[in-house]
């Protein structure tokens, strides 16, 4: 079992930026990516951002160019860095534990791990 606890959430004003951090603990084989993924109000949960312990990553075309997905592999915990935050970006964020960066991406993710999510806000 993998938990994951994501924070850094919270208000800003269109242009800011926020950093997001998810602290994994616990085990799991098949766990070998972490990911980002967003629900805003009425929408379907959507990739984000994902990466694997060797750091390769890969972003949704939405955000690429302004966040940016890292990892402490010695603190178990992966950051999401937004940038030039916008309106759009207002959603519940989720930090996701999955077999790869190409299943997070794919979406491929029943058998993955979730957090309980953090809830960003951007006003214009």
């Amino acid at each position: 079992q993998v938990q994951l606890i994501e924070s850094g959430g919270g208000l800003v004003q269109a242009g800011g930026s926020l950093r997001l951090s998810c602290v994994a603990s616990g085990r799991s084989s098949s766990t070998k990516a972490w990911g980002w993924f967003r629900q805003a109000p009425g929408k379907e949960r959507a990739f984000v951002a994902a990466i694997n312990w060797s750091g390769i990553t890969r972003y949704a075309d939405s955000v690429n160019g302004r966040f940016t997905i890292s990892r402490d592999t010695t603190k178990n915990t992966v950051f999401l860095q937004m940038n030039s935050l916008q309106p759009d970006d207002t959603a519940d964020y989720y930090c996701a534990a999955g077999s790869s960066v190409v299943a997070l991406a794919t979406m491929d993710i029943q058998n993955s791990y979730w957090g309980q999510g953090t809830q960003v806000t951007v006003s214009s």
